[in-house]
């Protein structure tokens, strides 16, 4: 990793050699690309999705160089990783215009909901993701709730709430299962599936208590829905929407879907649920009338829009949106996408979405985080991680690096969720058992996963 002041030594340098994957493995050097078109292309994050996505960006024809801020060791395999501070969107137009960035693609949400789109937008640079306003569909579940109800997007019955005394108030009519969430960003962690009424009150009393900090200023109450849960992505250019593909992620920390909300155990796509029919409708009855709801509101929507959804009796009701790629889902996504990333992502941006439908592989991708003792709660970090490579070199199986960092020639665990093993497969059984003996391999004491990614489908 490369601290500022290097930039311009680096910019002094001729084109360089670099790893680009032409398949799922590790792959030849990437010297032939077409003529006049290349660009340098920055990737804002670290975790696995900014994995999956720098392996995918890594395949264009139309990439010159690949920079990350800040990466990780298994980015850095395939992009140069910088020292850059993402808040400081000064600092973030700096770089782009000294190094001759051409597009940003931006992967956490944190970013989008503080406006780094909107900045770059009026430097002239060109970005993936939503602006201030429109990442408001993550950035506030309330806002979300509010747009649905005002544009007939099927969802749960709600209340918003800004004082203790009102939220427990409602609760004293609506009684559980009920479930509570933290109004703002949480890391996955703000959101509690209340099956009894002390542990609803309780759950109020934790975020109004400051559980998640200015996340939990306001949170919501909604009623608890039944069905089978699945994430749907599609691809928006503020006018027009495309669908992208299907997963189904497993939320709880404990096998069997128990124990409290994590950021995502694991994954698999496509989600059988999601079938052509129910994905038409929930482009219809969702995806379609939220981008005319936030035009109407003046926040047209560019970016990838997330929606997480609960199938129940009488169709497809939204859970919540978030609006960048979904971490474990792209980790399954991607390896299955058979064209190149960075012309859709770019076309978002410009808003000149075409009509073709993304080209998916028939494979099943399966993904298993491997996360550090005391996740989510208290992770353990600083733990010595062993034979990532002999994963690797498995047939079918992809490890991105979610959480960890180089000391020496060692590569330890930096976070709650350390690594992501992604098996393909002709069928999800194919593809567990291969993503399952890809982590098996990985010599990790201080490590654990769930086993039973994929029981829902393979059930």
């Amino acid at each position: 990793m490369l601290p500022l002041d290097c930039f311009a030594a680096l910019a002094m340098t001729g084109p360089e050699l670099r790893l680009c994957p032409p398949s799922l493995k590790r792959g030849r050097p990437f010297l032939n690309r077409p003529k006049g078109f290349p660009m340098n292309v920055l990737l804002i994050g670290s975790g696995g999705r900014e994995h999956a996505l720098a392996l995918a960006l890594t395949k264009s024809p139309q990439l010159a160089k690949l920079f990350a801020a800040p990466g990780n060791p298994g980015i850095a395999k395939l992009a140069e990783c910088v020292t850059l501070d993402v808040t400081n969107h000064a600092a973030v137009v700096d770089f782009c215009r000294l190094m001759k960035i051409g597009f940003v693609v931006v992967g956490p949400e944190a970013p989008l909901v503080a406006g780094l789109v909107d900045d770059l937008d009026r430097a002239g640079i060109p970005a993936f993701g939503p602006t201030k306003a429109a990442a408001q569909l993550e950035g506030s579940k309330g806002f979300t709730k509010d747009l649905a109800r005002d544009f007939h997007i099927p969802t749960a019955a709600y209340g918003r709430f800004t004082t203790k005394a009102a939220a427990l108030a409602y609760l004293d009519t609506h009684p559980a299962p009920i479930v509570v969430k933290a109004d703002g960003l949480a890391a996955g962690k703000g959101v509690i599936v209340a099956m009894s009424d002390t542990e609803a009150r309780d759950a109020v009393e934790m975020i109004f208590g400051g559980a998640f900090g200015e996340a939990g200023a306001e949170l919501v109450i909604e009623e608890f829905m039944e069905g089978e849960e699945a994430s749907f992505f599609a691809l928006c250019d503020g006018e027009r929407a495309l669908a992208f593909a299907s997963a189904q992620d497993h939320k709880r920390v404990g096998e069997g879907d128990t124990g409290p909300n994590t950021g995502g155990m694991g994954a698999y796509s496509p989600a059988p649920v999601m079938t052509a029919e129910m994905s038409a409708r929930v482009m219809r009855e969702i995806i379609e009338p939220t981008l005319i709801g936030m035009k109407a509101r003046g926040a047209p929507y560019k970016g990838v829009l997330f929606a997480g959804l609960m199938l129940t009796k009488d169709g497809p009701k939204l859970i919540e949106f978030n609006a960048r790629f979904g971490d474990p889902e792209t980790q399954v996504m991607l390896p299955r996408l058979q064209e190149d990333l960075l012309p859709l992502l770019m076309q978002c941006a410009q808003g000149h979405l075409r009509a073709e439908p993304v080209k998916l592989s028939d494979s099943t991708a399966l993904t298993v985080v491997f996360a550090a003792k005391g996740y989510p709660e208290n992770p353990q970090k600083g733990s010595t991680i062993r034979g990532v490579e002999k994963a690797e070199a498995m047939s079918e199986t992809i490890v991105f690096h979610a959480g960890t960092k180089r000391e020496g020639d060692k590569l330890v665990a930096n976070g709650g969720r350390v690594l992501n093993i992604t098996g393909l497969g002709t069928s999800l059984r194919d593809a567990r058992e291969r993503a399952y003996a890809g982590l098996n391999v990985i010599d990790w004491p201080e490590g654990f996963c769930r086993r039973d990614i994929g029981w829902r489908a393979l059930k």
